[in-house]
């Protein structure tokens, strides 16, 4: 039983100190899902004198009005031997062995939280531990007490907060509810009875607890009350007799206490039958074995809590990134891991594995040729055209046998004007290698974490694409440049023949001028640029693959890798400028995994073993 209950103090004990009892999350936390009691009653109910009488030490501040202003979680922690001790949530590495101390750093902790106004609340828990070889492993929360009706210097809102405060606790399904009652009060109008009944309207986890016996009227008893005829609950009412506030002032110790409270239950005729499940140290034993068996009845939901939130957790780690290497050799490795990363992405976008690619093979298949259609080399050869350039070609001599550089001007004048369609082609590549850069650069992970690396490798790429572009481009307006240059000689070969068949030598050489010679060289130049224009149809794709998407998979960011080789640590820190909130995160998320991990492993022994 010790095991399974000191097993739930330690994961909640984990849990205060990760902060995994406030924490957004889309699952429930693991604090949510543990078991605990709540300690509620009405001011001055003698809520604080229970508590100190399972604790068996002497520690809560004492006074009138709100004295409990901040929920108190207390764990207490059954320890073999040794001193007994506390340790507090706020001071970790602080023991406290003078319970005066804690009782002391309890109001000032309170005050730390609501000021040093008496009559403020905060819902703000405090935590404290308690090590001891006299108390059983359980863990308590002390809420304030109710009240019904606001006192001078409070806000007119304290009952309702206070009330919104306590439900906010005992409406969780895992909560075991000690409801405290004064027993010279009229149980019909106790505080703690009707706020459990509303949550808990069968009683299935409300233990009921009766203090002040020993102050009723003369003539009267509790026992209907402690029978359950006055009001039934689910479990027995156990009655208890607290220390009166002379035993108080005379620092009258616990042991003397109970040992007073053992012997009144014996020696009173009305309660001498019940007095073997009355008294504080009966209702430690039942609460500690009530909890066993409710921690015994969560453990499948809890395996199935915990398997649930290391996946989200693990799957939001990994949304996050890897932490930053400290040294310049990790860091330098951790920036390469990520460009190669991007690369990857890159480069499957362009082989067809994304999408994307796709768009550069519709550059050359739709809009090359229709840019090359557009240019209408027939009405660049028109008639007057045509006679224009040849007669300009011809100068002071009119050709002899075939106007060879009025076909020379001709073809060039049409064969120049495909550039544009080919510097065309170029640029709506580059422009698409660029989109697909940012689309990549979007789909690595690594880069959103860090802003100043997404900057510069996105600037580095579109560097690299540029001079890419410009090299492209000289290539392909070459290629344009070598069919302007040299003319195929088979096309000239032509020519003579064409004469024979078609000409009649003997006519007067200003004959060669007429319409249906002039509509000849044009038919034969439009022939030759269609067949130059099929040619650099085919070549241009080349020259752009070969020269951009080629180069682009093979060193989009070689330059980028130079330069990264050159820079010291300082600087390769610079491009890992992760957000601190994000950082803060991944160091919260990872604390948080580890505890469920040991979670996890703790109660599969536990599981196990029964």
């Amino acid at each position: 039983m010790d095991n399974l209950i000191a097993l739930v103090n330690r994961l909640q004990r984990a849990c205060t100190a990760l902060g995994d009892h406030g924490e957004e999350s889309s699952l429930p936390t693991l604090w949510d899902a543990l078991p605990t009691i709540a300690v509620v009653g009405g001011q001055s109910s003698g809520k604080s004198s229970v508590l100190e009488s399972i604790v068996g030490k002497d520690f809560l501040p004492r006074g009138s009005g709100i004295v409990t202003r901040r929920p108190l979680v207390l764990q207490l922690h059954r320890i073999d031997e040794g001193r007994e001790y506390a340790e507090f949530g706020h001071l970790p590495r602080k023991r406290f062995t003078d319970f005066a101390a804690v009782r002391k750093e309890i109001s000032d902790e309170t005050d730390r939280e609501t000021g040093r106004s008496s009559r403020q609340i905060s819902s703000v828990p405090i935590y404290l531990s308690i090590y001891s070889p006299n108390v059983v492993n359980l863990t308590l929360v002390d809420l304030p007490g109710l009240t019904k009706v606001a006192v001078e210097g409070q806000p007119e809102s304290i009952v309702q907060d206070i009330e919104d405060m306590v439900r906010s606790y005992i409406e969780k399904p895992n909560c075991i509810i000690l409801a405290i009652s004064p027993a010279n009060q009229d149980l019909a109008t106790s505080d703690a009875i009707k706020i459990s009944r509303e949550v808990d309207p069968k009683g299935e986890r409300t233990f009921g607890v009766l203090t002040k016996i020993d102050l009723m009227d003369k003539g009267t008893n509790a026992v209907d009350m402690l029978e359950g005829k006055a009001y039934k609950l689910q479990f027995p009412w156990i009655g208890v007799v607290n220390r009166s506030q002379a035993d108080i002032n005379k620092n009258v110790d616990m042991i003397a206490a109970r040992r007073r409270e053992r012997e009144y239950f014996s020696s009173t005729p009305e309660y001498r039958h019940l007095a073997h499940r009355m008294g504080s140290e009966h209702l430690g034993k039942v609460l500690s074995k009530h909890l066993e068996s409710v921690i015994k009845s969560r453990i499948p939901g809890l395996q199935s809590l915990i398997n649930k939130t290391i996946l989200e957790l693990e799957t939001e780690l990994s949304r996050l990134g890897k932490p930053i290497a400290t040294d310049a050799g990790g860091k330098l490795y951790m920036i390469m891991e990520i460009c190669r990363s991007f690369d990857g992405n890159f480069k499957e976008h362009l082989d067809g594995v994304r999408p994307g690619g796709d768009k550069i093979y519709y550059v050359f298949d739709n809009q090359l040729p229709a840019a090359l259609k557009r240019l209408q080399f027939d009405k660049q050869l028109s008639m007057d055209n045509v006679r224009k350039l040849i007669t300009e070609a011809d100068g002071y001599q009119p050709h002899l046998i075939a106007p060879e550089q009025g076909y020379r001007r001709l073809i060039e004048s049409s064969i120049v004007s495909m550039k544009g369609p080919a510097e065309a082609a170029v640029d709506a590549v580059h422009a698409i290698l660029k989109e697909l850069i940012h689309k990549a650069i979007s789909e690595t992970p690594e880069l959103k974490q860090y802003p100043s690396l997404r900057v510069e490798v996105s600037n580095a790429a579109v560097e690299s694409l540029e001079r890419m572009r410009d090299e492209s481009k000289k290539a392909t307006l070459q290629l344009v440049e070598m069919e302007c240059s040299y003319l195929t000689v088979d096309f000239f070969r032509k020519l003579p023949q064409d004469m024979e068949k078609g000409g009649n030598p003997t006519h007067s050489i200003f004959d060669r001028y007429n319409d249906s010679y002039l509509r000849r060289i044009g038919s034969n130049v439009l022939s030759y640029v269609n067949m130059v224009c099929a040619t650099l149809r085919n070549s241009i794709p080349k020259s752009v693959v070969y020269g951009q998407v080629r180069e682009a998979k093979r060193s989009l960011l070689d330059h980028f890798f130079a330069d990264l080789g050159k820079k010291e640590g300082k600087q390769l820190g610079k491009l890992l400028d992760e957000d601190p909130a994000i950082m803060q995160r991944r160091l919260s998320l990872a604390k948080r995994l580890e505890l469920y991990r040991a979670a996890q492993a703790e109660i599969d022994s536990v599981a196990w073993s029964k």
